[in-house]
């Protein structure tokens, strides 16, 4: 561990959206910034290195947070926040996209995780980039939602294994923000037309706000880093926190609906 006035950051997807906000909010406070992703972006600052990665090559990952902890001698905190979106239906998607998809948001944050960990043992923050829809699934969005589920219940059995280390975990379940995930960093399925109406009614549904600017999130995330004791799961955003809320109680009403047959089972 640095002092905590020049801690050493390592951000994944760091080239655009939330992860080159945050990078900009790290230097900004002060700190020095790793930037890992497949392109190098135009993000420039004296204390900041950029490694070029692709997340989903697991070697290239112990490689990389390697050379990253030896440029400014260790990590503090790292945001796993790479990440791409499947946009389709789940009946649509192909194996070779849907591995793609799984590669990324799973296994590649997976790969960080594991490589970063030894580094941060003794007081390090790993700050996951999740989804607030990672409770539940969206239509046209499945396969982006089942990435983010599997890593949030990851994330909690990490934190759970490593916080007597003194590594803090944190699953970050970002709200919606103009990252440009569904521009650059969107695959499509090719389009069944029996979904068509449902493609129209998802698209009347969500409108065409982008979402705040990524910015606006970056100070959340700082002051999370610098918790002593941060939360083990935080909703970014006001309107999402509220959504989450009011997903959770629909969700418990349904569960309490049929709570006379759930018990007819004795497990």
């Amino acid at each position: 561990m640095t002092a905590p006035e020049g801690q050493v950051w390592f951000v994944t997807g760091a080239s655009r959206g939330l992860g080159r906000a945050i990078a900009e909010a790290a230097l900004a406070a002060g700190h020095r910034v790793v930037a890992a992703s497949r392109t190098k972006g135009t993000l420039a600052h004296d204390r900041l290195v950029h490694i070029p990665l692709d997340v989903t090559d697991r070697q290239a990952v112990f490689d990389a947070v390697e050379r990253a902890a030896a440029v400014f001698g260790g990590l503090d905190v790292v945001v796993n926040n790479a990440g791409v979106m499947l946009y389709g239906m789940v009946e649509e998607a192909t194996e070779e996209q849907i591995r793609a998809h799984f590669d990324v948001n799973f296994f590649g944050a997976v790969w960080v995780a594991q490589a970063v960990l030894p580094h941060l043992k003794g007081g390090g923050r790993l700050l996951q980039v999740t989804s607030m829809g990672s409770g539940g699934g969206m239509a046209s969005v499945g396969f982006y939602g089942a990435g983010k589920a599997a890593l949030d219940a990851l994330t909690d059995a990490l934190a759970m294994e490593v916080e007597r280390f003194g590594v803090r975990v944190t699953n970050l379940q970002m709200g919606g923000y103009a990252t440009g995930l569904f521009t650059s960093g969107t695959t499509t399925t090719t389009p069944d037309p029996a979904y068509q109406e449902l493609r129209k009614e998802l698209e009347e549904m969500w409108g065409d706000d982008a979402g705040p600017a990524p910015e606006t999130a970056a100070p959340v995330v700082l002051r999370v880093a610098a918790l002593d004791d941060p939360p083990r799961r935080l909703v970014v955003g006001g309107a999402s926190f509220d959504m989450v809320r009011e997903l959770a109680r629909l969700r418990a009403e349904q569960y309490a609906e049929w709570e006379d047959l759930s018990r007819q089972a004795p497990g």
